[in-house]
């Protein structure tokens, strides 16, 4: 028997695009150009890719997590 009273699960919407990094930051912080538009966006580099140290170069192509807020992106495939 299960007794989860408090079991919520808070999944903030999340839209996936692509695009080119144009910038390496400190702390594995990257600047994107999004495709098809002419927006930069500051981006971090996801957990599973610190975990397996996956390196992002400048110029490579990227898929992001745009949050939907608007806030920073998260780098989560390097194609």
């Amino acid at each position: 028997m299960d007794l989860n009273i408090n079991n919520t699960n808070k999944q903030i919407a999340t839209t996936n695009t692509f695009g080119v990094v144009t910038e390496a930051l400190p702390n594995t912080l990257f600047r994107v150009k999004i495709d098809g538009k002419d927006d930069i966006v500051l981006a971090y580099l996801a957990g599973k890719m610190r975990m397996h140290r996956i390196r992002v170069l400048i110029g490579d192509k990227v898929e992001l997590a745009l949050d939907s807020y608007g806030g920073r992106a998260r780098i989560i495939k390097r194609l």
